[in-house]
Order: structure tokens, then C-alpha cells, then sequence
């Protein structure tokens, strides 16, 4: 072993290597590789306590000696029972500090794209919207104080390490916070599945704002009138539309090429 790399801690012999810590709102929950690495090595957040069996150890030990973290050596049941049966922890699980509070202000001066969820509450969807949009640089992602999930597990697990990249800005009045993007210069597009245009046919510049609303609901009415224009994702196929994390996707694609390419 590594001089160092200090030992796992290992909980005592035919005792659970818990207590884990009391559930709390100051207290994340990140399991899977992709989730805790990233957390390990974005240096964005406080770390507290991280978990590995014997099995993921190894693809862990370097990353968290780097962070200052001794694993404790936990079995694959203690995790399900922490985590519930469903949760595929991958044998990692890192207690954590939330990442710091943002606010539109934040937002850098020289952001490209920024994304807005208009009550999106399930976590996989907001998870899998995180993942494209870190895939796609977007600067930030803006939630609403309410009707948003928690930034932790399930959702962290599907962002697959996305969540320690992306900047997330939680506001209070989503339509207000639309408006001060404008008044950055943001032009700001809804997309709905009624919009008046074809996504990839609108002329497109940035900095530019893109607002999804919840599957079902869609935007609501004063996210839609802050709006710029509203558009529409056109689909070729027998299916007309698509769950709101595969249309963000789509959408980001469209927009990542109609940014990159030159001006006509």
C-alpha cells in the first residue's frame, strides 16, 4: 500500500460498519463511481464520510486519499439497507455537504447557454437533463425553490457525476429570474410542443436561455410570456414526442450545432 495512502477503516467484526449519519438536509447522499468520483475530485463541496466494500475499493482508494478521506470498508448490505434495494450503488457511497448556494448573479458574464426547469420534479428526468447538459456546456441550470428535487441520490446517481460540474442556481420566482436574464441580453426560447417554430429552423444566437416545463403541465403561463419565442422539437417518426430529459438533449444538440455553425 501506498505510504501515503492511509488504511480503510474497517467496522469491527459481525458489526454493520454504521451508523451512517442521520438523514438531514445538510447532509447529501452520492452513490455509484461516477457520482463519488466526481465529487472526490471537483473540490466544489464539503466531504464528510465516504463508504466502499472490499470490491470498490481499489477503483476509489486514489481519488479519496487525494480528497483526505480514509474509506470505511462496508458490505454490499449495509449499503442496501442505507440505500434501499433498488439503488445500484456500485458498493460507493459518499456523505457530503451540499454544494454552495447560487443565484443568478452568479451566473458567469461571459455564459454562453444557460437551461431553466419550470417544476421538473422527477429526479431521473432532472438527472439525465444534468448529464446532457454538462455533456453540452451549459453554464447553468436554474430551478425553482419549490416543486425541484433534491440534488442527492437517485438524482445524482443519474447525472453520473454532472451534478459537481454544472452550476445550479435555485430561485424563487422563475419568471422573474427569466427577466433578468433578458436583461443580460438573454434571448430566451421556451420549447413546447405547440411552439410556433421548428427548433432548428429559428435563428439562433447566444447568450441564450432555454426553458423546459414539467411533462403534462408544460410552461406555465408566465414562463411561457417571459418567453422570446416558444419552439418546437419536429420528429420525423411515428412517435410525435419525447420524455422532457430526451428532448432536452435533442434540443441542446440542435442548439450546440446552430451556435457552432457560421453565420450565413
Amino acid at each position: 500500500m501506498s505510504r501515503n495512502r492511509p488504511p480503510p477503516r474497517r467496522a469491527p467484526a459481525g458489526q454493520s460498519a454504521g451508523p451512517f449519519r442521520a438523514p438531514s438536509p445538510d447532509i447529501v447522499i452520492l452513490y455509484g463511481a461516477h457520482a463519488v468520483r466526481a465529487a472526490l475530485t471537483a473540490n466544489r463541496r464539503k466531504l464528510l464520510t465516504l463508504y466502499a466494500t472490499e470490491v470498490a475499493l481499489p477503483r476509489i482508494a486514489g481519488d479519496a486519499s487525494a480528497a483526505g478521506l480514509t474509506p470505511r470498508v462496508v458490505e454490499n448490505r449495509d449499503l442496501d439497507h442505507r440505500l434501499g434495494p433498488e439503488a445500484v450503488h456500485q458498493g460507493l457511497m459518499l456523505e457530503a455537504r451540499p454544494l454552495p448556494e447560487a443565484d443568478i448573479a452568479d451566473i458567469p458574464a461571459d455564459a454562453k447557454l444557460v437551461l431553466a426547469l419550470d417544476q421538473i420534479t422527477d429526479p431521473q428526468n432532472v438527472g439525465a437533463i444534468l448529464r446532457s447538459a454538462c455533456a453540452f456546456g451549459v453554464d447553468a441550470l436554474i430551478v425553482t425553490e419549490r416543486h425541484s428535487p433534491a440534488f442527492t441520490g437517485a438524482l445524482a446517481k443519474t447525472a453520473s457525476g454532472a451534478l459537481e460540474h454544472v452550476r445550479i442556481v435555485s430561485v424563487v420566482n422563475l419568471a422573474r429570474a427569466l427577466d433578468q436574464l433578458r436583461a443580460r441580453g438573454f434571448y430566451v426560447v421556451g420549447l413546447d410542443s405547440d411552439g410556433e417554430s421548428a427548433i432548428d429552423a429559428m435563428s439562433l444566437s447566444s447568450p441564450l436561455a432555454l426553458a423546459l416545463g414539467a411533462e403534462g403541465k408544460g410552461l406555465r403561463r408566465l414562463t411561457r410570456e417571459r418567453c422570446d419565442a416558444v419552439a418546437r422539437l419536429d420528429l420525423p417518426g411515428p412517435i410525435r414526442s419525447l420524455n422532457v430529459s430526451n428532448a432536452a438533449a435533442a434540443v441542446l444538440a440542435v442548439i450546440h450545432l446552430r451556435l457552432r455553425a457560421p453565420a450565413s
